[in-house]
């Protein structure tokens, strides 16, 4: 057994009583879980529960979790430059099509909804229908309450889905860290031998279990490894997505025609993986801080691992779908335009051109966005040029 908890929470805010009951309720359910799986569970299983148990996980509970009043701000809180640079991007590929239809994976605050709405309008490019595949009903109400007040004219558009659509459509599909929020199996090497880190409850907190790696989760992660077990050392840990192909193909059986941009932070499989990287890529976020420890404040924190970025093209090829372009976000917001929308602001005040120029900042400088996220082009029957990837395509290194 392992405890994680060395790291407590004596830098973290504290929880008001409500969100405690909260987590002590959900606390409670995974301790159930645990018992009734005989003593322990996967990590997966642990991060599903914390994330989307409903009614408790991080993200089936009703509090706020982006912005400056929730735990993180995405690039589309950031800057609506963000989406106008989307925008211009799925317009390129819906002008080659007939009714198109964009379909938005976890529209968060719906911010991102609305901004690439409001561009494709003003392009003349809109959508038959903006789907929202939204599973957090907190989540759906505040988006649909913004999208109303923003876009009244165009509401009738959007279309709020519990699942993917059974029908194949044309268009663009849209996801903007969702990746990084699927669970994750975790595993060690420890004497050249391979590890799964499963969770228990022991003396009161949730603690790690290591067990032997079997099955399909060991031939992954030695298919992922790209060097020999003793070469990692007895302290290296890290992350693997076991159902990233299942979720590709199950958006690859959605598009008939056109386009799907995925955003998110990670890596090509040679860099997440490399022995130097030692604690892998799992993340917390609570309130704007970022800590390691997933066992605190369950259901009220974010939990997160970067994206395997070349994972995602190998489901893409296995999912006859075409990898038309890889880039960062950087490189991927320049070459959408963003030099271009700068120069269109000229008429702002002093003060707003400051404000401008820190958020183009925060999305595009190395040190913040703008290196650390990805953008990935899956397409299929597309004969339109991807001008997002015209700048710089690093394909060559998934």
């Amino acid at each position: 057994m392992q405890s994680d908890n060395s790291l407590m929470n004596s830098d973290l805010p504290e929880p008001d009583d409500y969100a405690l009951s909260l987590s002590r309720s959900l606390q409670s359910k995974i301790q159930t879980n645990i018992a009734d799986n005989g003593g322990d569970i996967s990590f997966a299983e642990y991060m599903r529960m914390a994330l989307y148990e409903p009614g408790l996980g991080y993200y089936s509970a009703g509090a706020s979790k982006f912005g400056e009043s929730g735990d993180f701000i995405t690039a589309p809180e950031v800057s609506s430059l963000f989406s106008v640079c989307l925008a211009r991007q799925c317009a390129e590929v819906l002008a080659e099509l007939k009714n198109p239809i964009i379909l938005e994976f976890g529209a968060g605050t719906g911010l991102m909804a609305c901004d690439i709405m409001k561009e494709l309008e003003r392009l003349n490019c809109l959508p038959d229908s903006y789907y929202i595949l939204e599973p957090s009903a907190d989540l759906r109400q505040r988006q649909h309450n913004l999208l109303e007040k923003s876009l009244p004219h165009l509401i009738s558009k959007i279309i709020w889905l519990d699942t993917l659509p059974d029908d194949a459509f044309d268009g663009v599909i849209l996801a903007n860290e969702v990746l990084d929020a699927m669970p994750v199996h975790r595993f060690c090497v420890h004497k050249s031998e391979l590890k799964e880190i499963r969770v228990v409850w022991e003396n009161n907190e949730f603690v790690r279990r290591d067990v032997v790696c079997e099955g399909v989760l060991k031939d992954k992660t030695t298919r992922a490894l790209d060097a020999p077990l003793g070469d990692y050392g007895d302290d290296y840990c890290s992350e693997i997505n076991i159902d990233l192909d299942a979720w590709v193909q199950s958006i690859s059986n959605c598009l008939r025609q056109g386009l799907i941009l995925l955003i998110d932070y990670g890596y090509s499989r040679h860099e997440y993986y490399h022995q130097q990287r030692a604690q892998g890529t799992l993340l917390c976020h609570y309130r704007h801080r970022v800590h390691s420890n997933p066992f605190i404040f369950v259901g009220l924190q974010d939990i997160t691992a970067s994206v395997d970025f070349t994972a995602v093209a190998e489901a893409a090829v296995a999912s006859k779908l075409s990898v038309s372009g890889f880039t960062t976000q950087a490189y991927f917001l320049f070459a959408s335009g963003l030099d271009r929308i700068m120069q269109e602001q000229k008429d702002l005040s002093n003060v707003e051109q400051l404000e401008l120029s820190r958020q183009i900042k925060t999305l595009t400088l190395p040190g913040e966005m703008g290196e650390r996220f990805k953008v990935i082009a899956l397409t299929r029957k597309l004969n339109s040029s991807l001008s997002g990837f015209s700048l710089v395509d690093h394909r060559r290194r998934l």
